[in-house]
């Protein structure tokens, strides 16, 4: 997680308003957390490496209720790959193993400090192979998958609620 920075240029009132937390920054706090060994991102780098997670929130669903306890609610894309020699396995166990994490942050009340912690996690498309872009819910990087490359596909819906001390507070 990149830390809460007070010298990006916002004003401070600006940033006195700020409740929500990122879900994917939560996410990516939880899951380095749980998978220490597998790199966990937001983007896929130039040269990367494998195993990876990729974790994005999707556009087409967000819930903010009015109730200041829940801030907000997404749903969640996570990506896993991995490489042969058992890269279309390995990318399903990745896949499981997230939810598994996802779970028992939730079940253990892990809190993240300055972004809050989960208060409902369910899976609403099981890991599923995704040989290639044409049927990704999220964003596009690879047009095809490259050769020995597995991916699987899971979605989520989190919701979350935000810290108590708000990751910018009044001055």
């Amino acid at each position: 997680m990149a830390p809460i920075r007070r010298d990006s240029g916002l004003p401070d009132a600006v940033r006195a308003l700020v409740e929500l937390s990122p879900v994917e920054d939560l996410l990516l706090t939880i899951l380095r957390e749980g998978l220490p060994e597998i790199q966990v991102r937001t983007l896929i780098a130039d040269k990367q490496v494998f195993p990876l997670v990729l974790v994005r929130r999707l556009p087409q669903f967000g819930v903010w209720g009015g109730d200041t306890r829940f801030v907000d609610e997404a749903d969640i894309v996570v990506h896993t790959f991995c490489e042969d020699p058992n890269g279309d396995e390995d990318a399903a166990l990745l896949g499981e193993a997230v939810r598994v994490v996802l779970r028992d942050a939730w079940f253990n009340h892990t809190v993240v400090p300055g972004r809050g912690h989960i208060t409902h996690v369910e899976m609403t498309s099981a890991p599923r192979r995704a040989p290639d872009w044409a049927t990704a819910t999220g964003p596009v990087q690879y047009a095809d998958l490259p050769t020995g490359l597995h991916r699987y596909e899971t979605v989520f819906r989190v919701q979350i609620r935000r810290s108590r001390n708000r990751p910018f507070p009044l001055p």
